[in-house]
C-alpha cells in the first residue's frame, strides 16, 4: 500500500470521495445522499439496487460514477427474452472445431443491470454466483471475474405486466436498496436548464482500480467498539418476529426479519460512513445512518401492515 499509515489512507480516501462527489455534481443535480450510499457500497465491496420511477436519472447516475472511477463498465438492458448466456457468455466452436469461451458483458468491473425486474428468474439467477462468488461457471469450467466487481441494478417500482420480483435470496445479495425520489422544484429547474443546453461536461477519472481495492481493505481494518457491533446486531434481531428481542411492531407487522448478512452490512457500511465523514471509527449514529438502505429489502411486511398502509421504512423508523 502506498500510504505510510491507515490514518493517512483514511484522509486520502476522504479527499478522493470529495473529488468524486464534485465530479458527479457537475452532471447529477441533487441526489447527494444517493451518491454517498452508492460510493459507500463500492468502498465496502457491495452491490446496490436503485429503485425509482422512470426519468430520475438512475442510469445516468451509475454511468457518471463509472466514468469517475478508472474501471471497465458494461450496461446490460434486462428484457423478458434475455437468456443467461447473454449475460455470462457461452462456448462456441472455433474454426478448428474446438470449443472456445466467449465472455459475456458480466466480465467488467462495474455492471449496470438496467431494469433487473424485467427479466425472468432464470436470467436473474445468472447474476447470483457472480455477485456472491465473483466467478461464473460455464460448461463445468469456473471463470473468475476481474476485481473490483460491482453490480449496480435499477428497478422500476411501478407494477406492470412483464415484471418479475427479485427472489429474497438475490435481494439479500444487495448491500443497499436505495430509493430515488422526485427532485425538488429548485433542483428540477436546474436540471432542465443544464440538460436542454448544448453544454456537455466530461467527467474526469478520479481514482484507479488499485486505489479502490486499497480503500476496500482499509474499510475492513477500521476498528469498531463492541457496543456499536452489539447495537447493530440487536437492531437486526428486533426485525425478527417472535424473536427474543422482537418489539410489538415487529410481531404485528412483519412476516420475516433480516438475516445475519444485514448485521455484517450494517457494520461495514457504518465503518465506511465514518471514514467518509472524516472519523476514524464508527459510532451508533453511523449505524443509524445506513440502517434504512441496509434493512428495507431484507424484511417482509405481513398482510396487516399492507392493509393499514404501513411501509417498510415506517417500521424501520420505529425500530430505530
Amino acid at each position: 500500500m502506498k500510504y505510510s499509515s491507515d490514518v493517512e489512507a483514511a484522509e486520502a480516501m476522504k479527499v478522493a470521495y470529495d473529488k468524486i462527489r464534485s465530479e458527479i455534481g457537475n452532471v447529477i443535480i441533487g441526489q447527494d445522499e444517493v451518491v454517498k450510499r452508492l460510493l459507500t457500497a463500492i468502498f465496502c465491496q457491495g452491490h446496490c439496487l436503485l429503485v425509482g420511477v422512470p426519468g430520475l436519472a438512475k442510469t445516468l447516475l451509475i454511468q457518471t460514477i463509472a466514468s469517475s472511477l478508472d474501471l471497465n463498465f458494461n450496461r446490460i438492458q434486462f428484457t423478458p427474452d434475455l437468456m443467461p448466456s447473454d449475460i455470462l457468455g457461452s462456448e462456441t466452436l472455433d474454426q478448428n472445431r474446438n470449443f472456445k469461451f466467449i465472455k459475456g458483458p458480466i466480465f467488467a468491473n462495474i455492471i449496470l443491470a438496467d431494469e433487473i425486474n424485467r427479466t425472468p428468474p432464470k436470467t436473474q439467477s445468472a447474476l447470483l454466483e457472480a455477485m456472491q462468488e465473483y466467478s461464473v461457471t460455464i460448461a463445468g469450467a469456473k471463470h473468475p471475474l476481474d476485481r473490483p466487481f460491482f453490480v449496480l441494478a435499477t428497478q422500476n417500482p411501478i407494477e406492470q405486466e412483464g415484471t418479475y420480483p427479485l427472489p429474497e435470496a438475490q435481494l439479500d445479495r444487495f448491500m443497499f436498496m436505495i430509493q430515488l425520489d422526485y427532485p425538488s422544484y429548485a433542483e428540477e429547474v436546474n436540471i432542465v436548464k443544464n440538460t436542454t443546453s448544448d453544454n456537455r461536461y466530461q467527467v474526469k477519472k478520479v481514482i484507479s482500480a488499485e486505489e479502490i481495492t486499497d480503500f476496500q481493505h482499509l474499510v475492513r481494518r477500521v476498528p469498531v467498539t463492541d457496543h456499536v457491533i452489539e447495537y447493530a446486531v440487536k437492531l437486526v434481531h428486533k426485525t425478527r418476529p417472535k424473536g427474543s428481542l422482537a418489539i410489538k411492531d415487529t410481531n404485528d407487522y412483519l412476516e420475516w426479519g433480516a438475516g445475519p448478512r444485514a448485521s455484517q452490512s450494517l457494520i461495514l457500511a457504518a465503518k465506511c460512513n465514518a471514514l467518509l465523514s472524516g472519523k476514524y471509527s464508527p459510532d451508533i449514529e453511523d449505524v443509524q445512518a445506513v440502517a434504512l438502505p441496509v434493512l428495507r429489502h431484507r424484511i417482509i411486511r405481513n398482510f396487516k401492515a399492507e392493509a393499514e398502509g404501513i411501509s417498510v421504512d415506517d417500521i424501520i423508523g420505529r425500530l430505530l
